[in-house]
């Protein structure tokens, strides 16, 4: 960088003819901006101005920038010894000399510059108010004179003299015209003061529903952004809160009961996807799907095949025994003096209790309900809860599902997908479901009937990136009570009385809030076990009784 300038920084900058200083001008460099950087300017310092160019040569363009030194903040920078910054209230200018030698010289002569011109200025006004007065005593008094001669040019009929009362005329005829004008502005006003009222009023009225609309908008804006956004679903990273989740799974839970509740009133049946045969036979495990193979069939299979095939039958029934057994013994047990059992809804003849258990930060609260039906029997609710032609009748959680398998008569492997529940990933679930009666072993007890819903792992349903594979362990009881006719009258239902007992053992897997799983499951569970046992009562109305 290179620097020329017409004159130096010193005292002798100044004119001895005029008293003024000189014009002063070289090359700095000034800041452009965060993309050019530092570029080489011709600044120029006259009049008390400091202006650049983009170039000696281009000075009969004119210039690109000047500021007033009058009140203007010469700053050295405090590291960089070449800059200074020079400062006009909220403009600032980043220059920067060749050297040091450089810079305090162009700091010189700005200041310089800023005195000689405030002397200057100085010496003006007093020149100037000296001819004034003496213009006004013409006679060269001087300002102890009195006042008859300093003022003695002021009469009337003097060469110099006012006409008070003509001006005075004329100032009262243009005040009068003035006070007449603005009367009539001020009449019309009053007038058209309905007229803007009502534009005003209407103005606002716009305004306001432009506002509204804006809200909206601004509202469903965030709303799709959440949509789309993997920021704000369930997620390890989610950056959706506690609150914003549970306000947002619970408005689309009452929007699908809504749904529901339409579909119900419109009586419109829901296609399920793989119907399996009924059958009589529930006390033990049926044959496999190997077994009723034509012996042409079995022949053909290899040996292989025929073991695990084998292997395949034993592992299931000894997985239904184990959890049939279980069931049995834990599942009936009473609550009432278990103390980790805790009471959550309490609806008539229905409870239900919650045990809280986390692990990894994941709920796995094992729930359990106890629930008394009259007029249907345990038979007729484990038909029900079990047979798939009914199961998109009163599942109103489901989306889609179908049997993967066929184990035999009274057992399924199902695969089936829930629906998603924003922001909650969607869940599915593979489980293997089978329905038993078990007898009682006192002749005073009443019989059993069960079904065991529990995961289990297929080839044909293999999880998916696309939902949460859930686990569940899930067990309906239902034992009947039948209280003795009166007379010789036949059992009717009226007689009967279904006792429940459901429990659920349910890992969701995912990264859903704690406190948003317990809130859904203490909404959901009682919801489903009345819309079900309802669902029974009205599907075997009429009907003889199945026990």
């Amino acid at each position: 960088m290179s620097e020329k300038s017409s004159s130096s920084g010193s005292d002798e900058d100044i004119d001895p003819e005029s008293g003024q200083p000189v014009e002063f001008g070289g090359v700095l460099s000034k800041w452009t901006n965060y993309i050019h950087g530092w570029q080489d300017r011709w600044v120029v310092l006259k009049n008390n101005t400091l202006s650049y160019y983009k170039s000696e040569d281009e000075r009969e363009y004119g210039c690109r920038g000047s500021l007033c030194l009058s009140k203007a903040v010469i700053t050295p920078h405090e590291f960089d010894e070449c800059r200074f910054d020079i400062s006009v209230n909220d403009s600032v200018w980043y220059l920067r000399a060749e050297d040091p030698e450089h810079r305090q010289r162009w700091i010189e002569s700005i200041e310089v510059h800023r005195v000689s011109i405030g002397i200057i200025t100085c010496f003006v006004t007093e020149e100037d108010e000296d001819e004034f007065l003496t213009a006004a005593r013409p006679d060269g008094e001087n300002n102890n004179g009195s006042k008859e001669k300093l003022f003695s040019s002021a009469n009337p009929k003097g060469t110099n003299g006012i006409d008070f009362k003509g001006e005075a005329i004329t100032f009262k005829a243009t005040t009068a015209g003035i006070l007449s004008t603005l009367s009539h502005c001020i009449e019309l006003m009053v007038k058209r003061e309905d007229s803007w009222q009502k534009r005003l009023d209407r103005e606002l009225e716009k305004r306001r529903r432009v506002e509204d609309a804006y809200k909206s908008a601004l509202n469903e804006l965030k709303k799709k952004s959440h949509y789309g956004g993997p920021d704000y679903e369930e997620g390890p990273n989610s950056l959706i809160n506690e609150d914003e989740f549970y306000d947002a799974v619970e408005a689309e839970l009452d929007r699908q009961d809504k749904i529901e509740e339409q579909c119900h009133s419109e009586k419109i049946r829901k296609p399920y996807l793989s119907p399996v045969p009924p059958g009589d036979a529930f006390s033990v495990i049926g044959t496999h799907r190997f077994a009723n193979k034509p012996r042409s069939y079995s022949s053909s299979l290899s040996s292989v095949e025929l073991v695990s095939a084998s292997d395949e039958i034993h592992r299931f029934s000894a997985q239904v025994e184990e959890m049939v057994q279980n069931h049995m013994t834990y599942s009936l047990q009473d609550v009432g003096g278990d103390a980790n059992w805790q009471l959550v809804i309490e609806e008539g003849d229905m409870k239900v209790y919650r045990r809280e258990v986390e692990e990894n930060g994941i709920v796995l609260d094992p729930l359990k309900a106890t629930h008394n039906v009259k007029g249907v029997t345990g038979h007729e609710v484990c038909h029900y809860f079990w047979d798939t032609d009914f199961r998109m009748d009163w599942e109103s959680t489901i989306e889609n599902f179908n049997v993967v398998e066929t184990l035999s008569d009274n057992a399924i492997i199902v695969y089936q997908t829930h629906k998603r529940v924003w922001p909650a990933s969607q869940r599915d679930v593979l489980y293997l479901s089978a329905i038993r009666k078990v007898h009682a072993t006192n002749e005073n007890d009443p019989d059993t009937w069960l079904v065991c819903n529990f995961s289990v792992e297929h080839d044909k349903a293999l999880p998916t990136n696309r939902c949460v594979r859930a686990k569940i362990n899930v067990a309906m009881i239902c034992q009947t009570l039948v209280s003795p006719p009166e007379g010789d009258r036949e059992i009717s239902r009226d007689n009967i009385l279904c006792k429940i007992t459901y429990v659920a053992n349910v890992n969701p897997g995912g990264w859903a809030p704690a406190s948003v799983l317990r809130a859904v499951a203490k909404r959901e569970y009682p919801k489903f076990l009345k819309r079900f046992t309802t669902y029974v009562q009205e599907k075997t109305t009429g009907k003889t009784i199945l026990f």
